[in-house]
């Protein structure tokens, strides 16, 4: 029984306790009319801390969905004229939610949520605890602790059939006792009639008479005491099954289906609580045990009945019935707790090693690692995967590649009571791909990792033909396929639905679904999420309305695939995720500590950037992701020239770095190297936040008798007109002061061609190692500055 039933059920005194509960912000017909809703969101709730500000986004989403499902009820009463005063209601609690606490902070309203479900639920409590009523108190709250107390009922009734089992096992064992007396008796009788009649014979026959009748009385007791306890036990059975199929089905459809989307959501960088696995197939395992004792029983039940084969008049023999459903409940969950614990990689490169593990969580329960099973992987197309669930078979040799070191034997280890199968040294070594249709490419289409095994139970009672699909994988031949094969992946992860045909996705999802997915994925790979600013940036860029007026809420929009991944951006050759999959990059392996430190604004538009330096002091700067290089990172500073009269204050943008640039240089030692960058927006001294990143220059040589050159960034004609603090042989400034009148400041460009080195000049013969050791001359983005006494060889 849900919570809100629960409370209506309560006497009026303590009805209006909980009616207290709920006043202006939440009101109680949104509790009443949308109760199913909330209590089967529980969990969400549970899992947000209001707190929390990195849940904020979390909270907005099931916040969006709480508003949206109201709505929905509101228009279902609409044409309901005794519902009229309801409707309102509830469009004005929709609206109070809207303007209060969506945009504004959302943490709010799911506390205020949860603190009312929680005084709900301590009232109904301590009520039901004054009555000594039982009552499913975990059900809402603590669903771990209903369902184990569920498996203690099970259990309980388990054995008390058994008791009852071996009580009717007696009855009749003294039923086949007395019905062989009585057997004796009516033969005795027959011989004693076929004899002369004496008045000794007629006596005897008078006494065999009355001991017949007696025998045959205590018979018919036996058989009616026998049919009913017979039918009792059956109906007791019943009822077992009953309960078990409900828990299994909350075992295997809720909280096992649950775990796996949680698993798919980990491939997007969602939290994943995978030992959460062991305590499910704790579940499963008694599952296994309770259902394989009534099994055996209800089996005892018709063995007994073939023994002493009396039915009820008109009666019905349940036995049959009851044996098809105990076997269906097992079949059922062994095939379901087949399972892929560690799913192989989403985007596989061909002839590149991967590795995936399979479990089967009632395994060790039911001893199936007596005989151990193999198990086999294919690779399948969505075609044939759609085929399979619908005929529940694949014809043979029907797969879609090649896969070396493809089976395994399933092994059962005793510590953790895991039965098991690794794979570690798979290789797609062949990929069969489908005929492409319109803008479809490679990166689109969606295959699968099929695991297939068969193994008896019960000395081979049972055999089982069990497999399972890992999540969609995207093929891939070349690293540059990866990207949009990661955008595959990402919306698939994300947007698919419980119980959909293979591989089907949305085409279009509210933004804040894609909010959070790409909040999720982000945090996961740099360690720090993204904040409102970060997102609504995101938005407008998503939507091409990055150069357009602001739009404050994006919550009602809907994002398209092909508005994700496939059209570019204006005035782009790339799309919204490449550009998004390279910021992300290129942050994991170069920028992580800074941007965990917040020292990386990062999502910020050129002209934004521009209006926030314009009014802070000369040498602030700031760092962007760039709008036009894929993963560049551009740095923006304001400088003032003091030399001239006037207003001489501009904001210039240097040339995008990227990952190779990092790779040479890192960010703090180029800004390090930068004498003009003196303050990070708004006004933190460089030095502070990026000195603990520096690298220390060595002062000793090589193992091979060098010392090492010192790299060191240059931009020509920087840090300005008129400083003392140029590099020798450094020109004058070659970029005039910018008029605001002419649009778009200059971007300052930091390439070699248009840097001038600060070595003075030499003769190939003056320094002979020094052609020899020079570094790759292709340094993108920079002006190398070699001390030549660096290169002077160890004498």
């Amino acid at each position: 029984m849900s919570l809100w039933n629960r409370a209506q059920q309560l006497p009026p005194d303590a009805l209006r306790e909980v009616q207290n509960v709920y006043g202006e912000q939440f009101p109680i017909e949104v509790r009443h009319y949308l109760a199913g809703w909330i209590e089967d969101k529980m969990h969400q709730w549970n899992e947000i801390d209001p707190e929390n500000v990195s849940h904020s986004q979390y909270a907005h989403s099931l916040v969006s969905q709480l508003i949206q499902e109201i709505e929905n009820k509101a228009l279902n009463y609409g044409s309901n004229e005794d519902l009229f005063l309801v409707r309102i209601r509830l469009d004005e609690a929709a609206n109070m939610f809207k303007t209060r606490y969506l945009n504004s902070n959302p943490l709010v309203l799911v506390g205020i949520i949860q603190n009312c479900l929680k005084i709900e639920l301590q009232l109904v409590q301590r009520h039901e605890n004054m009555l000594g009523a039982p009552h499913t108190t975990n059900m809402v709250i603590e669903p771990c602790a209903e369902i184990v107390n569920e498996l203690d009922i099970l259990h309980r009734r388990t054995r008390e059939t058994a008791d009852i089992l071996r009580q009717l096992e007696q009855e009749q064992e003294s039923f086949a006792l007395q019905y062989h007396d009585c057997t004796k008796i009516n033969a005795h009788l027959s011989h004693i009639q076929s004899q002369e009649k004496t008045p000794q014979n007629r006596e005897v026959e008078a006494n065999l008479r009355r001991r017949k009748q007696l025998g045959e009385q205590q018979l018919t007791e036996k058989v009616s005491g026998l049919l009913q306890r017979r039918m009792d036990l059956a109906e007791k059975h019943k009822g077992t099954i009953d309960r078990l199929n409900i828990l299994q089905q909350r075992i295997l459809d809720e909280e096992l289906i649950n775990w796996k989307r949680e698993q798919q959501m980990a491939g997007n960088g969602k939290p994943f609580n995978g030992n959460k696995l062991d305590t499910i197939q704790e579940w499963c395992e008694a599952l296994a045990e309770i259902i394989w004792l009534n099994r055996h029983q209800i089996k005892e039940c018709e063995r007994h009945q073939t023994k002493i084969p009396i039915t009820p008049h008109g009666g019905v023999d349940m036995l049959p019935t009851l044996n098809s459903h105990i076997t269906r409940l097992l079949s059922s969950l062994v095939t379901s707790t087949f399972i892929i614990e560690k799913q192989p990689p989403q985007v596989m490169k061909t002839n590149t090693r991967f590795s995936a593990t399979v479990r089967l969580l009632v395994g060790g329960k039911l001893n199936v690692n007596m005989t151990p099973p193999q198990v086999r992987v294919s690779i399948i197309s969505e075609a044939q995967a759609n085929a399979l669930l619908k005929n529940d078979q694949m014809s043979k040799g029907e797969m879609s590649g090649e896969i070396l070191n493809n089976t395994g034997t399933m092994e059962y280890h005793q510590s953790s009571r895991q039965l098991s199968v690794s794979f570690r040294n798979m290789q797609l070594r062949k990929i069969k791909r489908a005929e492409k249709k319109g803008t479809e490419s490679v990166m689109d289409e969606k295959f699968s990792l099929l695991f297939q095994s068969q193994f008896s139970v019960g000395g081979g009672e049972l055999v089982f033909q069990v497999w399972t699909l890992s999540l969609p994988v995207v093929v891939i031949v070349h690293g540059n396929q990866e990207p949009h094969a990661w955008a595959t992946v990402s919306w698939d992860n994300a947007f698919a639905e419980q119980g959909r045909i293979p591989f089907t996705v949305p085409d279009k999802v509210p933004w804040p679904q894609v909010a959070d997915m790409l909040d999720a994925k982000f945090k996961s790979a740099t360690g720090r999420g993204l904040t409102e600013d970060n997102l609504r940036f995101l938005a407008g860029k998503a939507f091409r309305l990055d150069r357009s007026p602001q739009v404050q809420d994006f919550t009602n929009m809907m994002l398209s695939w092909s508005q994700f991944c496939k059209e570019p951006l204006s005035e782009r050759n790339f799309t919204f995720w490449e550009w998004f999959f390279a910021v992300m990059k290129v942050t994991k392996e170069h920028l992580r500590q800074p941007w965990n430190d917040g020292s990386i604004m990062g999502f910020v538009g050129r002209r934004p950037a521009e209006e926030m330096l314009k009014n802070s002091k000369s040498g602030t700067f700031l760092l962007r992701f760039s709008d036009s290089e894929l993963g560049g990172v551009t740095i923006a500073w304001m400088y003032e020239d003091t030399s001239k009269a006037g207003d001489q204050r501009d904001v210039f943008m240097l040339q995008p770095f990227t990952s190779k640039s990092f790779a040479i240089r890192p960010l703090a030692d180029v800004i390090a190297d930068l004498k003009y960058l003196l303050y990070l927006y708004p006004n933190i001294p460089k030095e502070q936040v990026f000195g603990k990143y520096y690298t220390p220059i060595g002062e000793h040589p090589t193992n091979n008798g060098y010392v090492k050159p010192h790299l060191i960034t240059h931009v020509p004609g920087w840090p300005g007109r008129g400083s003392t603090e140029s590099y020798p042989n450094t020109p004058q400034p070659m970029y005039p002061m910018h008029d605001t009148s002419l649009g778009d400041p200059p971007s300052v460009s930091s390439n070699p061609s248009d840097c001038v080195s600060t070595m003075p000049p030499y003769n190939d013969t003056d320094y002979p190692d020094i052609l020899e050791n020079l570094p790759d001359p292709d340094f993108t983005n920079f002006s190398l500055d070699f001390l030549h006494t660096n290169f002077m060889k160890q004498q």
